[in-house]
């Protein structure tokens, strides 16, 4: 089976390693997401951070989900700095897939000794 976004995902992936390599775990969330743009940037992907994207019910808007990356326009980046990856955040993800009708999000978390990262699907 072959993995969506393979490509794109693993350049995120690799960004990461680094941001934990250099930094490892014990900060605070907002640090990481400074350390991830620095890294980012670095790489040349296109993103976009701290994303405003407003939810949809019945064609009205209900609610605004801000990300906290958005890479090239085609995946979701969410950072986590918590004792384990959680039902909640992987949810999250979910309905920030639903309401960019993107298919894939990575959540990844740094507060674990080693980089902890959830692939999410959204089929749809």
């Amino acid at each position: 089976m072959e993995l969506i976004e393979a490509e794109l995902s693993g350049r995120i992936i690799g960004c990461c390693m680094r941001v934990h390599q250099v930094l490892g775990p014990g900060f605070l969330e907002k640090v990481y997401e400074e350390a991830q743009a620095i890294e980012l940037a670095k790489t040349g992907l296109a993103f976009e951070r701290q994303k405003t994207v407003v939810l949809l019910y019945d064609g009205k808007p209900v609610r605004e989900h801000r990300l906290d990356y958005l890479i090239s326009a085609r995946v979701v980046l969410e950072l986590k700095a918590c004792k384990e990856i959680e039902d909640i955040h992987l949810a999250t993800a979910r309905s920030y897939l639903k309401a960019t009708n993107l298919p894939l999000a990575l959540v990844v978390n740094f507060a674990k000794p080693t980089l902890e990262i959830r692939r999410i699907v959204l089929s749809h």
